[in-house]
């Protein structure tokens, strides 16, 4: 099981949904169903935890985020922050040590965070708008390139 903080001002349904998913060992969490913003239905969405080390405090710090499988073992998540100006504190620390864990149902995992360009990225970023549509509605928000990051197991 991961052990990390969960950080301090976490929607409230991010920390509930960590909180089953921890409780469960991951059995229960991994599928999340929601009703994203805009859309009529709930859709179900797979969702990990991610493990990082703060580039300020050294601390290991707990994010619940949707994924999409890379068909190679691994897996990428996007650093939306829901089309923020700034990217996500969790992006900044991967980028400042890409050394992570992974959480994916009851399977725990070390893995390295890589950010991915060109068509690779556009590959990943179709496969992001299937699983989480809102995605596009972010990326029309902000001026930056939201990045698109693999998580490849070591």
């Amino acid at each position: 099981m991961i052990q990390a903080k969960v950080p301090e001002g976490l929607p409230q349904w991010m920390s509930e949904h960590v909180d089953r998913y921890l409780k469960s060992g991951g059995k229960d969490g991994h599928m999340y169903t929601i009703k994203p913003p805009g859309m009529d239905k709930q859709i179900t969405v797979p969702a990990l935890l991610l493990v990082t080390r703060g580039r300020k405090s050294g601390e290991k710090y707990l994010f619940p985020l949707f994924y999409g499988d890379t068909g190679n073992g691994g897996y990428y998540i996007v650093a939306s922050k829901g089309g923020a100006p700034d990217h996500p504190g969790w992006y900044k620390n991967l980028v400042a040590n890409p050394e992570v864990e992974v959480q994916v149902g009851t399977k725990t995992v070390k893995a390295r965070a890589r950010t991915v360009s060109g068509a690779e990225r556009a590959k990943l970023w179709e496969g992001a708008l299937k699983f989480w549509p809102p995605y596009a509605d972010y990326a029309k928000k902000t001026p930056r390139e939201i990045p698109v990051v693999v998580l490849d197991p070591v």
